[in-house]
C-alpha cells in the first residue's frame, strides 16, 4: 500500500515547476491529486504523466485572480471526496521588478490577488474539508525576500510577507487540531519565475523542481509533526543528510 493511498491533495500552480513536480510525487505516493492552474494544456500534460505512472488526478483550470473561482473549491471537494487531506499553495505572481514608486497598479493588484488574497480564500474554503481529514496538511510556498526586503522586489516581497503572516496566524488558531500548517521556502530553483527574475542565470546551476519537491512532499505526510513553522529547502536537506549519517 502506498503511503498516501486514499488521500486527496490539492496543488495550485500545478502545470509547471515546483507545483508540477509536487503533484507528480504526491500521485506516485498514492494520493488523488487535484491539479489547479490557469493553463488547460499544461494541466493535461501533468495529468497524462500522472496517469501514465498509474496515478490519479482531477483537473481544475482556475485563475486565482478570480475570487469567484476559488470559493466553490471547498464545497466541491466535500461533495466529491468528503474531505481534503493535503493543500499545497504553490502558485505565485512575481509582478514587475521595479522601484516601488514605479509599480503599476495592475501589477501590484495581480501580486496581491495571487500571493495574498488567494491564500486567504483558499484557507477560507479549504479549512472545513481539511478539518475532516484525520491528518490534514497545508503547505504554502514562500520566498526569502518576504523576510529580507530587496530593492525592486516591493510588490512580490510585500505580498509574500503578508501571506506568511496570514498563514502563521491560521496555524496558531488550529494548533490544538490534527491539522499541520507550514510555510516552505524552496530557495533558488530552476523555474520559469526564477528565469524571469534572473534572465542571465544558468538554470543548470540551480536545483531542479523535482529535487525541491521531494522536500516539500515530506511536509505533506501523515507522520509530520512540525506546525506553524517556516521550513527551508536547504535546512531540510541538511537534516535529511544528518539523519542518514546517524542511521
Amino acid at each position: 500500500m502506498a503511503l498516501l493511498d486514499g488521500q486527496v491533495a490539492l496543488v495550485t500552480g500545478a502545470s509547471r515547476g515546483i507545483g508540477r513536480a509536487t503533484a507528480r510525487q504526491l500521485a506516485a505516493l498514492g494520493a488523488h491529486v487535484v491539479l489547479a492552474a490557469r493553463t488547460q494544456g499544461g494541466l493535461e500534460e501533468v495529468d497524462d504523466e500522472i496517469r501514465a505512472a498509474g496515478g490519479h488526478a482531477t483537473l481544475l483550470p482556475i485563475d486565482l485572480k478570480n475570487p469567484d473561482g476559488i470559493d466553490p473549491i471547498g464545497p466541491s471537494l466535500h461533495g466529491r471526496f468528503g474531505r481534503l487531506d493535503i493543500l499545497v499553495h504553490n502558485a505565485g505572481a512575481l509582478g514587475k521588478l521595479t522601484p516601488v514608486g514605479h509599480i503599476r497598479p495592475a501589477d501590484f493588484a495581480e501580486c496581491v490577488a495571487v500571493n495574498l488574497l488567494a491564500t486567504y480564500r483558499l484557507i477560507r474554503t479549504c479549512a472545513p474539508v481539511l478539518a475532516a481529514s484525520p491528518a490534514g496538511r497545508a503547505v504554502f510556498v514562500t520566498s526569502a525576500v518576504a523576510r529580507t526586503p530587496r530593492a525592486y522586489w516591493g510588490a512580490y516581497a510585500a505580498t509574500k510577507a503578508g501571506m506568511e503572516n496570514l498563514v502563521l496566524c491560521w496555524a496558531d488558531e488550529v494548533d490544538s487540531t490534527n491539522l499541520r500548517v507550514n510555510l516552505f521556502d524552496p530557495g533558488p530553483t530552476a523555474t520559469r519565475m526564477r528565469a524571469q527574475a534572473f534572465p542571465g542565470e544558468n538554470p543548470n546551476t540551480l536545483p531542479q523542481p523535482d529535487a525541491v519537491a521531494r522536500s516539500l512532499v515530506t511536509l505533506c505526510l501523515p507522520a509530520l509533526t512540525r506546525h506553524g513553522a517556516l521550513l527551508r529547502q536547504a535546512d531540510l536537506i541538511a537534516q535529511s543528510e544528518s539523519a542518514g549519517q546517524t542511521t
